[in-house]
């Protein structure tokens, strides 16, 4: 399905050099350095981005509790502007192989016993770019982000995904609304079940408009099969009423989070 893979970083995020480098060990991938922030397109070589099949954006993760992780999400906005791209728009995104990087994530973090939090992270920021693509983070302070360790797991993570990445065609594809930034319930139906989740629109995008959920579904290169509503994550119930007018009213089939076995 891909066969040409870029990584892109910042020459001044420590934790994006720092998964480079260790990338740059397997003499296997190119690499497009940029100097000042890789959410921003303004910064990107979009010629050369062109030319590559997927995207993998390499970064340091910021958070005010500053947790120990490593997290996969899908870039774009929505009300706000995250640090770049624009608002109300979204990159294309994989379904398929964010759930084969995520599987794989945590498959050699539990290997390397790494005491780090793996998660998902809801669809947020720039940059804007008309490739498929992915971050893979390391968070949330100094300390982590040049933390070797995190920087092998995740360029191990990064080859081992792109050297086995096969579309499987049995699996159920998916875009998730609701719930908090680390998207829990959507952490487990990625790592548990047959479904295979691109974009997130969390329930701090309120109000949720229906561009929102038509972008998620178009931007997503597979055919989406459902829309998976984390119900008790929506907020409150007009809310959640708003989210299922709009998908009724434009045939969109869904699920609730807590029907999907994991």
């Amino acid at each position: 399905m891909f066969q040409k893979y870029l990584i892109v970083t910042s020459k001044q995020d420590k934790a994006g050099m720092n998964i480079c480098s260790n990338l740059s060990q397997y003499n296997l991938f190119d690499f497009h350095l940029v100097d000042g922030s890789i959410l921003d397109q303004k910064n990107l070589d979009l010629e050369k981005i062109e030319r590559f099949d997927f995207i993998i954006f390499a970064s340091k993760h910021q958070s005010a509790k500053k947790e120990k992780t490593l997290s996969i999400h899908c870039p774009g906005n929505f009300h706000e502007v995250w640090g770049g791209g624009e608002r109300k728009k979204l990159c294309p995104a994989s379904a398929l192989f964010n759930k084969h990087l995520f599987e794989t994530l945590i498959k050699n973090a539990k290997e390397h016993e790494m005491n780090y939090k793996t998660t998902l992270e809801v669809t947020h920021h720039g940059p804007l770019i008309s490739k498929p693509c992915v971050f893979i983070e390391i968070g949330s302070t100094e300390n982590q982000w040049k933390d070797r360790r995190a920087g092998f797991v995740l360029a191990k993570t990064i080859k081992d995904a792109t050297k086995t990445f096969k579309p499987n065609k049995y699996r159920e594809i998916a875009v998730g609304i609701g719930g908090s930034h680390y998207a829990p319930s959507f952490n487990k139906i990625q790592e548990k079940s047959n479904i295979a989740v691109s974009h997130i629109i969390p329930s701090y995008a309120q109000p949720i408009e229906e561009d929102f959920i038509k972008q998620a579904i178009e931007k997503t290169i597979e055919e989406v099969d459902w829309v998976l509503v984390d119900w008790k994550g929506l907020g409150k119930s007009e809310q959640r009423q708003r989210v299922i007018d709009i998908l009724e009213k434009n045939y969109i089939q869904w699920k609730k989070t807590s029907e999907i076995k994991k």
